[in-house]
């Protein structure tokens, strides 16, 4: 009981650290003028992605590694599949930033410029996952309530 308990204590708490990255992602991309801006966006980058590992370790051991319910209970529930669904769109449209800050993290170590002319459309893409993001926790809720 005590390990299905801190699993889903860090699932959450990997859900906290998620959203508000998130946000301050998309807040300094949005701020992002100067080179010395990347600083700040590459700092949420960072923990977004501390959150991301956090979601699906704790997940894939959750719903897959007999921790919970079972496996067939999560694969033939509707609302764990609308949440797999929603987190697969958030990957996609992960896909340009997480190749652009990889780029950009390169450059920073080889002290090479940095083009902030797609900063624009990194905010964009960061801002859609935050709603589906949210989605995702009505959809977990909705699930852990047998809706």
């Amino acid at each position: 009981m005590t390990t299905k308990y801190f699993f889903a204590v860090f699932h959450l708490l990997g859900l906290a650290i998620g959203l508000a990255a998130v946000y301050a992602r998309w807040r300094a991309l949005r701020n992002a003028k100067e080179q010395g801006d990347i600083a700040d966006v590459l700092h949420a980058d960072s923990w977004y992605g501390l959150a991301a590992l956090i979601w699906i370790g704790t997940g894939l051991l959750r719903a897959f590694g007999g921790m919970e319910k079972g496996t067939d209970h999560y694969l033939g529930n509707h609302w764990f599949l609308g949440k797999m669904g929603l987190f697969l769109i958030v990957l996609c449209l992960e896909i340009k930033p997480m190749g652009t800050f990889m780029a950009w993290r390169a450059a920073r170590g080889k002290k090479t410029p940095i083009d902030l002319s797609k900063t624009g459309t990194l905010a964009t893409l960061t801002i859609l996952q935050l709603p589906l993001l949210v989605l995702m926790v009505f959809m977990a809720a909705a699930m852990a309530r047998g809706l």
